[in-house]
């Protein structure tokens, strides 16, 4: 009986639309989570090589490898810097794309609930058909008895 109903159609582009947003918020995730990794790749590169380069320095080093040093940490440090732009860029666009995600979601659920309560209805229709039906098979069959009496 249901898929005579016109909000079948509504609930179909709800779907739609919310599977849409969904994918929209995975890749939104996902491309945060990228960023992310590659920022701490960075921080651990950068560690790793300022840990390096101060157990070689232990054993004496130049002013000149000294300000090489300083200037490779530095556009690391720089580099860091703007990846912690990108990320929270990123954490933006994503928790932006949340309440679109949300609304798709609760507009879907109403056309859900909607599409229940016609169906309810539906039936309670049908079964006080049915009702009746057999209500005036069973006083035909009275009226018969009593005919035949």
């Amino acid at each position: 009986m249901s898929k005579h109903l016109p909000i079948k159609t509504l609930i179909n582009l709800a779907e739609e639309e919310l599977d849409a947003a969904t994918k929209k918020l995975g890749k939104l995730q996902q491309e945060r989570n990228e960023i992310e990794a590659q920022l701490n790749s960075l921080i651990a590169y950068r560690d790793e090589y300022h840990a390096r380069f101060t157990a070689s320095a232990q054993q004496g080093t130049t002013a000149q490898t000294l300000r090489n040093f300083q200037a490779f940490v530095d556009t690391l440090d720089a580099a860091i810097g703007q990846q912690r732009a990108l990320l929270a860029a990123g954490e933006q666009r994503l928790e932006a794309a949340k309440p679109e995600w949300r609304m798709k979601k609760q507009k879907l659920g109403s056309y859900e609930v909607l599409a229940a309560r016609g169906e309810a209805l539906l039936q309670k229709k049908a079964a006080r058909v049915e009702q009746r039906d057999a209500d005036e098979h069973a006083a035909k069959i009275l009226r018969m008895r009593a005919e035949k009496a």
